[in-house]
């Protein structure tokens, strides 16, 4: 592996309009990937200029809906230090909450509500506890409640800015008799992306949609609840659930495009089958409330974005039998991961506190406790991963520039055995294929010049170079598309899923969002901070590894370093004023 990033012919006109998309729903998924890299010679396509002032409105509201605001319990928690980082690991460790008002303040609150206000000079803006590819927040969240103590049946809208539900339909009387039942509908509002990234947009929605999944399987586990993906809905049937088809509620506004369905289970033996009556829960004549437009002025138009996601379409599938609590998809790596326990400190406190770093101190460096408990939390079989059903595709290269106990290079992390003996036939000949030692890790080449190399790659940025350890996420892309059962999984190999299975391309990437949530997650846990890169150079990466062809793709870069904090930018607390709702004593109440 060679320090300079290789050199590329000449694109024939960089300028040139793209050629037709192919008929066939895996033609369009493939030509879009293609034709949305980064190259060094030119971007994909964007806009070319942006006007901040005019930026979509961040906030989704149902206009007509009627809003009930939700408590704010975390702080009392981040007082108390209960539970630790540590305890959501253990299974046991954490009691479950009874599923009541507080108990869904809390999940919402831990998930996806605001985390603070910056401000920097006259410039103001709201962060969240999940990130975002530049904080523009694609992803939407709707609750179905059954049998919640202090909150009425129905399916509702969560106003992050207001901390509070909107209720945008009531249940269909009679239409479970199973007590507590909890579903939270995860939505893509493709152009608040699409405003500053154009073309590639489809691809960072996808992204945000796994770091969701991710916030709401931690917040879960802070309540000593279990989640998981619901299997087998297709997209038709989810927009029915959460009104997303009702075009007379949306009207000139920006539409949503369903993601998934995650079913809550506060009762470890609740039944999780209900996928099949779901779409009849909804009551008749009960829908409330109006969406908002969020950008009255758009300034482009990218309608390769509505082609892909109408080839990415999701059918109606035959459910997976569901894996066995535990048990982790079989692995070929040289060691066994390491048993290193995780951080003690409070978790509220850890998940509010995740920033994405936007300097690095280039001095500092990382331990090697801290790379194996990362390591360790990468792997499948435990949080956050038994939320997500099917097989492991993605798998991360590391490129360590200052890490304890590690030359600086490149190493690969096979995820499951059927990875590793893909990614030795599609990597490059001269690898190195070195066991490390302790850690379940293929040392690929040593190089102390990668850093430089890195920088160029993630399209020049310093973040690729300051950081002590740098993630190229490698799909599975053919294989997965190729010969995909029916079934909803949350990830493919790039060719082989294509083929058969086109909507396993967004959950591709929807795996490796959720592995750039573990990674921000684990960086806070050992006081480092992380940022998720989606600008980078796809074929330069690719061909740094010796990778031809499609077998095998990259789809999201990530770095872990020392995070540099701005004096310049102030921030405040997200919900001021709002102490009076920090825990409602007693949820049946309100």
């Amino acid at each position: 592996m060679t320090a300079t990033v290789p050199s590329l012919e000449p694109l024939a006109d960089a300028a040139a309009v793209p050629p037709p998309l192919p008929a066939s729903p895996e033609g369009r998924v493939r030509a879009y990937h293609q034709r949305t890299k980064h190259h060094l010679q030119r971007y994909a396509a964007g806009p070319e200029t942006l006007d901040w002032d005019a930026q979509p409105d961040p906030f989704r509201r149902w206009r007509g809906a009627p809003l009930e605001r939700l408590p704010l319990p975390a702080t009392a928690l981040v007082r108390s230090g209960a539970p630790a980082w540590a305890d959501l690991f253990n299974p046991g460790a954490v009691a479950p909450h009874p599923a009541d008002r507080n108990a869904i303040g809390l999940l919402l609150e831990l998930s996806f509500a605001l985390a603070a206000w910056k401000q920097h000079g006259p410039d103001r803006w709201a962060v969240r506890v999940n990130p975002s590819s530049g904080n523009l927040h694609p992803t939407e969240a709707y609750l179905l409640a059954h049998g919640v103590n202090g909150l009425a049946d129905g399916l509702y809208h969560y106003a992050p800015r207001e901390h509070a539900l909107e209720r945008r339909a009531a249940l269909a009387p009679g239409c479970t008799d199973q007590g507590v039942r909890l579903w939270v509908g995860l939505a893509s509002i493709y152009w608040r992306e699409a405003w500053k990234y154009g073309e590639r947009a489809y691809r960072y929605c996808q992204l945000d949609a796994g770091h969701a999944l991710g916030a709401l399987r931690y917040a879960a586990a802070v309540l000593g609840w279990r989640a998981r993906v619901v299997q087998g809905l297709g997209d038709d049937v989810l927009c029915a659930l959460l009104g997303l088809d009702r075009a007379e509620d949306f009207g000139d506004a920006e539409r949503e495009v369903p993601d998934c369905l995650v079913e809550l289970l506060p009762d470890p033996a609740a039944p999780h089958d209900a996928a099949s009556v779901l779409p009849r829960w909804i009551a008749e004549g009960s829908w409330r409330g109006s969406a908002n437009r969020l950008d009255r002025h758009p300034m482009y138009r990218w309608p390769v974005i509505e082609d892909v996601a109408a080839a990415a379409r999701r059918p109606v599938l035959q459910a997976e039998a569901p894996a066995q609590p535990g048990l982790a998809a079989p692995t070929a790596t040289p060691v066994p991961v390491a048993a290193v326990p995780p951080s003690r400190r409070g978790a509220v406190e850890l998940i509010r506190g995740r920033r994405s770093a936007q300097r690095f101190d280039r001095r500092a460096t990382l331990p090697r406790a801290a790379l194996e408990r990362i390591v360790q939390a990468l792997m499948p079989g435990a949080l956050p991963w038994d939320a997500l059903p099917g097989a492991v595709r993605v798998h991360p290269v590391l490129f360590a520039h200052r890490v304890d106990g590690l030359a600086p290079g490149a190493y690969l992390l096979p995820r499951s055995a059927p990875g590793e003996t893909l990614l030795r036939e599609a990597l490059g000949p001269n690898m190195d294929w070195l066991p490390v030692e302790g850690l379940p890790l293929w040392r690929l080449a040593e190089n102390p010049a990668l850093a430089g190399t890195l920088r160029t790659i993630d399209c020049h940025q310093a973040l690729g170079s300051d950081a002590a350890l740098a993630f190229a996420l490698l799909a599975e892309f053919d294989q997965t598309l190729h010969d995909a059962p029916l079934a909803f999984a949350l990830l493919a190999e790039f060719d082989q899923t294509l083929h058969d299975a086109p909507w396993r391309y967004r959950e591709l990437l929807v795996e490796a969002g959720l592995l750039g949530q573990v990674l921000y997650l684990e960086a806070e846990a050992a006081g480092f901070n992380g940022t998720g890169i989606g600008c980078y150079f796809d074929d330069s990466l690719h061909e740094l590894l010796g990778i031809e062809g499609t077998q095998v793709q990259s789809v999201y870069h990530f770095t872990i370093g020392a995070g540099l904090h701005d004096p310049r930018i102030q921030s405040m607390a997200p919900y001021a004023g709002r102490e009076e709702h920090a825990w409602t004593t007693d949820p049946s109440s309100v």
